[in-house]
């Protein structure tokens, strides 16, 4: 009981991680221009994986897709990769984990569908990596362009879509674990479910042959002068 209980929580989790990461990709917030030193804001600038934008003072936003991904930086063509990696990744492991579960009715023997469940904290755990690193790796660049003295562009700060990533990477990461801890918890309850009674010994089994035999001695007669 303590098993299913563990891969209904690991489920919850996996997937909410999931829907974390893969509204990341669509979310337009991955870095937004910062206002430090300025004492007039007449424009933000924010980007994601796929455009560029800008909104004025009177709130209206224009913005440019990237125009070729051939001439992009290879950090944002890092990024989309491992962002959709990891969706997919994640829509695998669901369904992995779906059949693993000891709560469903198909998969087979409880021992393979350990090992279906185990699978999926696997897929969980490099699907989370995957987004994690994107973020981190988005994250590293917007930070190392902000401390630059040097740099004279457009400075940025996290955006609220790397939040967001990170912790769905997390959620992903740790439901994985539990899913992966599901196999090592079937191994050790099949082990407490086989009975050892313990070898019988050789008197033993002799005293318990000696007692089956029916005493086959013929009863004795006396005369009535016993009794007296």
């Amino acid at each position: 009981m303590a098993s299913t209980s563990a891969e209904i929580i690991a489920f919850v989790l996996t997937i909410s991680g999931w829907v974390l990461v893969s509204s990341t990709l669509p979310t337009d917030y991955w870095k937004v221009s910062t206002i430090d030193g300025t004492v007039i804001t007449t424009a933000t600038f924010w980007a994601n994986l796929w455009k560029t934008c800008v909104t004025d003072s009177t709130g209206v936003s224009n913005c440019k897709d990237f125009p070729s991904m051939l001439a992009l930086d290879g950090y944002i063509q890092a990024c989309r990769g491992l962002m959709i990696s990891a969706v997919c990744l994640g829509f695998f492991g669901a369904v992995f984990g779906l059949v693993g579960m000891k709560c469903t009715k198909v998969g087979g023997s409880d021992q393979t569908k350990a090992k279906i469940a185990c699978l999926a904290g696997l897929i969980f755990i490099l699907s989370g990596l995957c987004s994690m690193t994107s973020c981190s790796l988005y994250a590293n660049r917007i930070t190392s362009e902000f401390f630059d003295p040097s740099f004279v562009a457009q400075k940025y700060e996290l955006g609220a879509a790397l939040f967001i990533g990170w912790a769905g990477s997390s959620l992903s990461i740790i439901g994985g674990i539990i899913f992966c801890f599901s196999i090592a918890e079937n191994s050790n309850s099949a082990r407490r479910g086989y009975a050892y009674n313990g070898a019988t010994s050789v008197m033993s089994s002799r005293t318990k042959a000696h007692n089956s035999v029916p005493d086959k001695t013929p009863p004795k007669h006396f005369d009535k002068n016993a009794y007296v």
